[in-house]
């Protein structure tokens, strides 16, 4: 088979319904739009959310709260998860990455402390819980901060 031989499967595609194509057509004049009023014209319709001037439903519903902008977003990770490295390694963001433990390193990485660890590993994080660098340091290791 080659590229030029190539069709889509049989009654998979349907050609467009080509509207005002006079009468004959079966949708002609009008278009399937109608006699008058607003749908019928060309640009006519309203926009999203408009409820024909009663007051939309998302300016009736009361707000709360903001979002703040300067707001940071950790992966958070636990310490469980570092099991998967070596003794005596060094885990860098970069290197859990690379393992496919984190898929993305959002606003930096935090390390919590469920779970034990086995390991003797220095963590580099730009987080840790209390109890995470009481479990990687028991365990022989080391938590620096980035």
């Amino acid at each position: 088979m080659k590229l030029h031989e190539l069709r889509a499967a049989e009654g998979s595609t349907k050609n467009r319904k080509r509207r005002g194509r006079g009468t004959a057509s079966g949708q002609g004049k009008t278009g399937g739009r109608g006699m008058n009023g607003q749908n019928s014209r060309s640009g006519g319709g309203t926009r999203l959310g408009f409820e024909g001037g009663q007051m939309p439903l998302y300016r009736r519903i009361p707000k709360r709260g903001f979002t703040n902008i300067w707001r940071k977003e950790y992966t958070i990770l636990n310490v469980d998860d570092l099991n998967q490295f070596e003794t005596g390694t060094v885990v860098t963001p970069e290197s859990l990455k690379e393992a496919g433990i984190v898929k993305q390193v959002k606003d930096g990485i935090k390390i919590l402390g469920e779970g034990t660890l086995e390991k003797n590993i220095t963590v580099v994080a730009h987080k840790f819980s209390k109890t995470a660098i009481a479990k990687i340091e028991s365990a022989g290791g080391k938590a620096e901060v980035i």
